[in-house]
């Protein structure tokens, strides 16, 4: 079996509302579905969201850069070459979702070949993950509000609060909120984006002593050495790196550095051979590990959840598999379904994607 063809089809699907971060803001799932074409007819499928603002790529970069750079290189493989894949796209650097993109789209072509599961494949540690949902900014009281519907309505018992974008003592504020509203048996984590200085986030986590958080995420520059390793020997509570670590070198640099306590692991940004390698590091060097979230839509969370569920490591925590409800509609043609707090895997060959034909034909851009 060949790789024969490479499709990039870039989307647009309006989310319900503005998802709002410190490092920027997004009104629309932008995003690119990757489908890699076999010459025995198989297709195995990806999405890709750019996060300019992270990682520095645009729904139209992504597009050029598999088009133009990626799909040459490639074309002829096999898709069980994924070293020699790698080896090629590793010529140009960044551009982490599509290289992502492209990897979990050959995963799935494997599963395919195979008669299994993706999920199989990495590890076939469970067949399902426990959902945290990430809260946005907003007034206090719609943050609670929003946490109060994503618990009732589907069972999810662990909130991601995003922080860092306004002054401390709102985002102080809104999180003694949420644990006053939803009492102690809900776990509560927050996530600055980079967004603080490290003093600014000792004197938040400090505030927030009484909130009981489990950890906090990538409160500070990613290039802010010193302050980073500052603050974790201060801090009362560990902290996980995110946009610092989207490479398993920066992972080793971070852990042994003292930047970190652990980190998050996103197969959007390094898709499922070098998550792989991300959580492997990890485990070695006994550091904790979250499943986060790249605002995926539904093709891209039921590629986190495959990975998250393939390993006891990342199953230990709730994934961040919910945001594709902010979207008000995606592609698959059987949609995810949260029940109880927990989203299975697909059952089946590779990933079990099978996109609705006719809602691409709506929200594709070309």
């Amino acid at each position: 079996m060949k790789i024969s063809r490479i499709e990039t089809i870039p989307f647009a699907i309006p989310y319900r509302k503005p998802l709002r971060f410190a490092s920027g803001e997004v009104h629309a799932a932008e995003h690119v579905l990757v489908r890699v074409h076999t010459d025995e007819g198989l297709v195995g499928t990806a999405e890709a969201p750019p996060r300019p603002f992270t990682y520095g790529e645009t729904q139209a970069s992504i597009t050029a850069v598999i088009d133009d750079l990626f799909a040459p290189q490639v074309i002829g493989l096999s898709p069980l070459e994924r070293e020699t894949v790698h080896s090629r796209l590793n010529r140009t650097v960044g551009n982490p979702t599509a290289k992502s993109a492209l990897d979990m789209a050959l995963w799935d072509l494997i599963g395919q070949s195979l008669g299994i599961s993706v999920t199989e494949l990495l590890g076939g540690f469970t067949d399902r993950m426990r959902v945290a949902h990430m809260v946005g900014f907003a007034p206090a009281e719609e943050m609670v509000a929003e946490a109060e519907r994503f618990r009732d309505t589907h069972g999810v018992t662990t909130f991601k609060v995003k922080v860092g974008r306004r002054p401390i003592d709102l985002d102080v504020a809104a999180c003694k909120a949420l644990r006053a509203a939803l009492g102690p048996d809900v776990e509560l984590y927050v996530d600055g984006n980079r967004g603080w200085t490290a003093a600014e986030s000792l004197r938040a986590l400090r505030a927030l002593e009484d909130v009981d958080l489990t950890f906090a995420e990538e409160l500070c520059p990613a290039d802010d050495v010193l302050g980073r390793r500052w603050l974790v020997a201060r801090s009362g509570i560990p902290i996980f790196a995110d946009e610092s670590t989207a490479r398993p070198g920066e992972v080793t640099r971070e852990l042994l550095g003292g930047s970190a306590n652990g980190i998050s692991v996103k197969t959007a940004r390094t898709g499922f051979t070098y998550s792989q390698r991300v959580l492997f590091l990890c485990e070695g060097l006994g550091a904790e590990v979250v499943l986060g979230n790249q605002i995926d839509g539904q093709v891209g969370t039921l590629c986190s959840a495959a990975f998250g569920a393939a390993f006891e490591a990342t199953s230990r925590r709730p994934g961040e598999l919910s945001n594709f409800l902010d979207m008000t509609d995606d592609l698959l043609a059987e949609p995810l379904e949260i029940v109880d707090g927990t989203l299975r895997v697909r059952e089946g060959a590779g990933l079990g994607i099978a996109i609705d034909e006719d809602k691409l034909a709506h929200y594709r851009q070309d």
